[in-house]
């Protein structure tokens, strides 16, 4: 399925970022599933992403944050894995990159690898001048106007 997305570009201003991800969820929708992962909402501005990462090792998976976009990628040691003598070969050890669009404000807090688990903690930090403030309202007359020089016509022309 091809998503076009051109006829709302042009219409709308400022929203460049949202299609680009649209349209990058679309191309990557049958792509692989691996490692298998949850997202959990823990509070209203704290979030925890659990990846299924059994077989690696701490100094194997790496974790990138950039501005609203986080990367975890995974490498394995492709030769270590062909010299042993598998029988059957069921858990999946091949290398992975997984990416995470992250909403604006949205920082990592920590990460931990446990039990096969690598849990990673998100929190949403709005910064207080992008907070909305309550104004309290005055009686009484409004503040005189702020007088300005009067203008020369003929410097100004």
């Amino acid at each position: 399925m091809r998503l076009d997305l051109t006829p709302y570009r042009r219409s709308t201003i400022g929203f460049d970022r949202l299609f680009d991800m649209l349209e990058t969820n679309a191309r990557g929708a049958g792509s692989e599933n691996y490692p298998p992962f949850n997202l959990e909402r823990l509070a209203e501005d704290r979030y925890r992403i659990t990846l299924a990462v059994a077989g690696f090792s701490r100094d194997e998976i790496e974790i990138t944050a950039q501005q609203n976009l986080l990367l975890v990628t995974g490498r394995k040691d492709e030769k270590a894995q062909a010299n042993a003598a598998f029988l059957h070969l069921g858990i999946a050890n091949r290398s992975f990159e997984r990416r995470f669009e992250l909403a604006d404000f949205v920082f990592v807090e920590d990460a931990r690898l446990n039990d096969g688990l690598l849990v990673i903690d998100l929190v949403r930090e709005v910064p207080e001048a992008m907070k909305p403030k309550s104004i309290a309202i005055k009686t009484g007359a409004p503040l005189a106007a702020v007088e300005t020089a009067p203008v020369d016509e003929a410097k100004a022309a």
